[in-house]
């Protein structure tokens, strides 16, 4: 997902949060035989998220669709960590990254604006920040139409509590950077999901999604041979040549490669 001044920025963030708790549930409970929608209908019948508003439901399932249900084959890898207990933390950098992914409210902040706060040693991050980056965002253009001072303070407000959710940043009022080490088996994961975007080896261990955790080439590259000397994938660099073959065909017969060695 690239920046660009046409990028069209949502408020959905007001609506919904990291969702982690929720997340989980509904894919512990979703039958993967029949519809989105009649999963949706029979979560409503169940309550299965407990909550009192029909209209809150309704946010949270339309945010986990434009997250996690957008592939067949993502929403079963999910389905079968969820039911495996992969291990939260690195489910949570799992989850984090489809969700900036499906947002670039969420991606080109942390890209934008907290990447290069960290690359210079920075930790500190107010939500005036996160409001002044928006407000340069829909001067150029980059909603649908304009905010109003409400919606900009909120969805600041949101931006900055989803991320603390997801792990990024830390802190009740004030907010600080603390991102959390990739775990090798979410850093696999992530490395197959986007070689399908990018085959090539070298263009994937430069690439800038890899700053939504805040790392470097060099990082990537030692979570590379981390995962090579675990079997989790190859991995060999000769100059400006980088070779990386994943010892599955699919994204859903990985997952089980990862289920088995990782842990």
């Amino acid at each position: 997902m690239k920046s660009s001044k046409v990028q069209n920025y949502s408020s959905k963030i007001l609506k919904s949060g990291a969702i982690l708790s929720e997340t989980k549930i509904l894919l512990a409970g979703w039958d993967d035989s029949t519809s989105i929608q009649d999963n949706f209908d029979h979560f409503h019948q169940r309550n299965i998220l407990g909550k009192a508003s029909r209209s809150r439901v309704e946010d949270i399932l339309q945010i986990f669709r434009q997250r996690y249900l957008n592939e067949v084959q993502v929403t079963k890898t999910l389905i079968t960590l969820i039911r495996a207990k992969h291990p939260a933390d690195s489910l949570n950098q799992i989850l984090y990254f489809h969700a900036a992914r499906s947002d670039p409210l969420i991606h080109d902040f942390v890209t934008e604006v907290l990447w290069p706060r960290y690359k210079s040693g920075r930790q500190d991050i107010l939500v005036k920040d996160a409001e002044n980056w928006i407000r340069d965002k829909i001067s150029k253009g980059s909603t649908a139409k304009p905010w109003s001072d409400n919606t900009i303070e909120k969805s600041a407000q949101g931006l900055m509590s989803t991320l603390r959710d997801f792990g990024v940043l830390q802190g009740l009022k004030n907010k600080r950077l603390t991102p959390a080490y990739l775990r090798v088996d979410a850093f696999c994961y992530i490395a197959y999901f986007l070689s399908r975007i990018q085959p090539s080896g070298k263009r994937l261990l430069e690439s800038k999604e890899w700053q939504l955790f805040f790392l470097e080439t060099e990082a990537v590259e030692h979570l590379f041979i981390e995962a090579h000397q675990l079997h989790l994938l190859d991995y060999h660099a000769a100059g400006s040549v980088v070779r990386i073959v994943f010892p599955s065909e699919s994204i859903e017969e990985y997952v089980h490669v990862i289920l088995e060695r990782a842990h």
